[in-house]
């Protein structure tokens, strides 16, 4: 997995126990991904625009330990699983500097026509960026 950004937990993100609420991690996971693909030189925005959605199908996330208030995170993501018409993302969320690992998960995406919403092949410069992205032999 890559590192793709870092993420400062913001006060709002946390409970009443000043814990990082359950549900932000998949926003953390999104944030992972609109970074993966941006490294990658491809923007949700330029995808989308191409008139496919990668619309997600099923989110997992696991637990390992606790995040708080102002803890700096490191989003790490690849892609796996890539098939004709869907991928999955792999994620990991790890606390900086300790490097203890706070959550890990996986989404599941399908490509659709963003007007039908039916499943569509994943567009090909897409599959070949993250194909060139996963191997290391881009950016």
């Amino acid at each position: 997995m890559r590192v793709v950004a870092e993420l400062r937990v913001r006060y709002g993100d946390t409970d009443a126990a000043g814990l990082v609420y359950y549900a932000n991690y998949l926003r953390y996971f999104e944030a992972a991904r609109v970074e993966y693909l941006r490294q990658l030189g491809q923007t949700y925005r330029e995808i989308e625009a191409g008139g496919v959605v990668l619309a997600v199908t099923q989110a997992i996330c696991r637990y390992h330990a606790p995040a708080r208030f102002d803890d700096l995170l490191a989003l790490s993501c690849r892609i796996a699983d890539l098939r004709r018409a869907s991928f999955a993302f792999e994620y990991e969320i790890h606390r900086l500097p300790d490097g203890a690992l706070i959550a890990s998960g996986r989404t599941e995406h399908a490509c659709v026509d963003r007007e039908t919403l039916r499943p569509v092949r994943m567009p090909e410069p897409l599959r070949a960026l993250v194909a060139a992205f996963e191997t290391g032999s881009s950016r």
